[in-house]
């Protein structure tokens, strides 16, 4: 599924408008049915002469075998988005499900922009949501193309021909044609500026179960990903990095590395000393072989227990004020009764199943020198423009291809792009043609950095006389991943949004509150993690509220709902949420208890219930409900799917995973036996309910992870009186 351009082939503009149909395609036949079905039909690379570009429709290609291949301009790494997009075109193209094809589209960000972003890339649950319209246009567009081209044909009027499943008809004559043969002539058509577009009560696509486009070849391993990428003479390169953040390379020797059979040479790079050798094993065996000094001057020596306190205290000093309403200090001196609870988080790891890696090969053509690299690029424009810096080679030089990709929950979308440095610095050490395949084992993965920044809460909550919350403060401390940075930018203020969203623009309102943020440094790379601010502020706020409501006398759910005051969709999945559990409040029943959270990110409302056991002092869970308003349902299957996994990801992190540093700074986990994940027996039964809704779809990508851990510790506390001040719930063994 890759695009390959090499000398005599077509460019990347060249290969999008190439002659085959509207723009380009060799595929697969439409009778292969099973590889319709999982997006096998992969994109072939073609000599074909261009022909005259159809730039309104770069998001499609029509074949002369009638197939419709989507390029997505956002990355697949599991969460749907090669389905949902083509979705949409499929919707108003009025296809035949099983002859869609998904690819991904080039890094070019002057098509294939994210328009929430302004630049090429994923994240923030915001592919389906920057991409409904565009995407629903671009079909329209292509329909409308198609039906000119049969009217023109046919010589009958454009308003009598119809299109339904794939075929294209006109009653009145008896006349159809599939896509494919009108394909050539469509393309020929002058480009509809403003195609009107199907109402809700017309869709056939859109709100029902497709299969996923990409489930079969990554189930019979056919799919392809950066890991699977390989190229002729082909060097295989690990990096040892500084075992310590903030240290620096001294110098090193590598005579014993060089006598590893498989070994072909050792480049010092910024990040540190690469091993490049002709296999995995050898490059590995000669990295383990090289004898390194680091200087830790400016090396983080604190210990995970050292920073928790100087945070928890940093948090309850206060910092600076991010919102706030009403008198806070006045509210709580008049408070019949006060509450203060102090949360701290620890640094998580990402740890997708795929760990780091990218290919990348530099040839020499007469007319210079040219890169291209095959890698799961999150940050399209960022990557591109940081590889053709790191090589000092015009941008419009080097090809990226985004792979399929094994995970990411934020782990490749990195300000600075040191993924994409480092694969750049690896090519450019030699000096010289050749191709490279960075390759970080899992132990360099869970090591090294770029992890959800540890942090810590203070909350304190004044009631009156009737039990009513009138006064909230939340105090947040941690890291800012954003500063020095190419996205600095996005600190407003002095408040980084992403360290803090989630505890403000609550939906709960109080006469008077203040939530402050205090700016906390240290050497460890942090960065966005699975629903980033919201992964720990979902928490700290939603099991205290719990504590405060019921210190009132107050109901949870009833309680939430009274301090609802203008988010009417927050109180739609709260009530939904009620119903499906016949909630009666968090009472034990056979050795059970339930607890609730609510929750909304990234303009996706969430509640979430569970339902635990007492397992030997620790949570054991059960059940999870969960009822979700995510707008327009594209595809069901794929919302509760990325509900499950959400879910699943922030169980595992919610019992067991932590990220520690030890005396002297050094990193206590390597790999899954000590930052394991949440295993097949210990995930809970999980239902689903959609809410319905006619607002444009939000994201569902990382929604459905931050209301689980407090569900969770309400559930606890409802089981066995015990408030939960940390996370994990599993104290690591190390």
């Amino acid at each position: 599924m890759n695009i390959s351009v090499k000398s005599g082939q077509p460019n990347r503009r060249q290969f999008l408008t190439a002659a085959g149909g509207l723009t380009l395609g060799l595929f697969l036949p439409l009778g292969n049915r099973a590889a319709a079905q999982s997006g096998a039909a992969a994109v072939l690379a073609t000599d074909a002469a261009p022909v005259t570009p159809f730039e309104p429709n770069a998001f499609i290609r029509i074949a002369l075998d009638d197939t419709v291949t989507v390029l997505i301009k956002h990355i697949e790494f599991g969460q749907g988005t090669y389905t949902g997009l083509t979705t949409l075109v499929a919707e108003e193209l009025d296809a035949d499900w099983l002859q869609m094809r998904a690819t991904s589209a080039p890094a070019d960000a002057k098509i294939y922009a994210n328009t929430l972003f302004g630049m090429q890339g994923t994240g923030g649950s915001t592919a389906m949501a920057n991409s409904y319209m565009q995407m629903r246009k671009a079909g329209a567009a292509a329909r409308a193309m198609l039906v000119s081209a049969a009217a023109e044909s046919w010589n009958v009027p454009a308003g009598e021909i119809a299109i339904a499943n794939g075929v294209v008809s006109h009653e009145q004559s008896g006349k159809q044609s599939s896509f494919g043969a009108l394909a050539d002539a469509a393309s020929k058509v002058a480009t509809p500026i403003d195609v009107p577009l199907k109402e809700a009560k017309d869709f056939v696509f859109i709100g029902t179960d497709q299969p996923k486009l990409d489930s079969l070849a990554k189930t019979d391993g056919s799919a392809e990903f950066a890991i699977d990428i390989y190229r002729d003479n082909m060097l295989t390169v690990a990096v040892q990095h500084p075992p310590k953040f903030g240290a620096t390379l001294v110098n090193f020797d590598d005579t014993k590395t060089l006598e590893v059979e498989g070994v072909a040479f050792v480049h010092q790079l910024p990040t540190g000393v690469a091993v490049y050798a002709a296999n995995t094993y050898a490059a590995f065996k000669g990295r383990d072989a090289l004898d390194v000094n680091w200087d830790f001057s400016k090396a983080e020596t604190r210990s995970t227990i050292q920073m928790n306190e100087e945070w928890a205290a940093a948090a309850k000093k206060g910092g600076t004020v991010a919102e706030q309403s009403g008198d806070l200090d006045a509210a709580m001196a008049g408070a019949a009764k006060t509450l203060s609870a102090d949360y701290t988080f620890p640094f998580l790891a990402h740890a997708p199943m795929e760990p780091i890696d990218g290919v990348i090969e530099i040839r020499e053509a007469e007319t210079g020198r040219e890169a291209e690299v095959w890698m799961g690029s999150q940050l399209q424009t960022v990557d591109h423009a940081t590889i053709a810096g790191t090589l000092e080679i015009p941008q419009d030089r080097v090809a990226l291809n985004t792979t399929l990709t094994g995970g990411s929950f934020g782990r490749r979308a990195q300000p600075g792009s040191p993924m994409a440095a480092e694969l750049a610095a690896i090519a450019a050490a030699p000096d010289k043609a050749g191709s490279y395949k960075m390759l970080w084992s899992r132990s360099d993965d869970i090591r090294g950095g770029y992890y959800r920044p540890l942090t810590a809460h203070h909350l304190e909550a004044g009631l009156d006389a009737d039990g009513k919350i009138v006064a909230w403060r939340n105090d947040i401390a941690n890291q800012s991943f954003l500063r020095g940075s190419a996205f600095e930018g996005m600190i407003k203020d002095g408040i980084d949004s992403t360290a803090i969203e989630g505890a403000v623009k609550m939906p709960y309102k109080w006469p008077a509150h203040r939530v402050s943020w205090a700016e906390m440094k240290t050497p460890v790379t942090g960065l966005w993690w699975r629903s980033v601010g919201h992964t720990h502020t979902a928490f700290a706020t939603e099991t205290f509220l719990d504590e405060a409501l019921l210190a009132g006398g107050k109901d949870v759910v009833e309680g939430r709902l009274e301090l609802i005051a203008d988010s009417p969709r927050d109180a739609w999945v709260l009530k939904r949420l009620a119903d499906m559990i016949s909630w009666a409040g968090p009472q034990q029943v056979n050795g059970r208890a339930r607890g609730i959270a609510l929750h909304e990110s990234f303009n996706t409302y969430v509640a979430m219930a569970a339902e635990v056991s007492d397992d030997s002092g620790q949570p054991k869970v059960h059940k999870i409900w969960c009822a979700v308003d995510c707008g327009v349902a594209v595809n069901p299957n794929v919302i509760r799917a990325q509900i499950e996994g959400g879910i699943g990801y922030g169980l595992g992190a919610a019992l067991f995973n932590a990220i520690t540093l030890g005396e002297g700074g050094e990193v206590q986990q390597s790999n899954f036996d000590d930052y394991r994940m949440l295993r097949i027996n210990e995930m809970p039964e999980i239902e689903v309910s959609i809410i319905p809704s006619t607002e444009p779809p939000t994201g569902i990508g990382e929604p459905g992870t931050p209301p689980i851990a407090p569900a969770i510790a309400n559930a606890w506390r409802a089981l066995t009186g015990t408030n939960t001040r940390q996370l994990p719930f599993v104290t690591p063994s190390v």
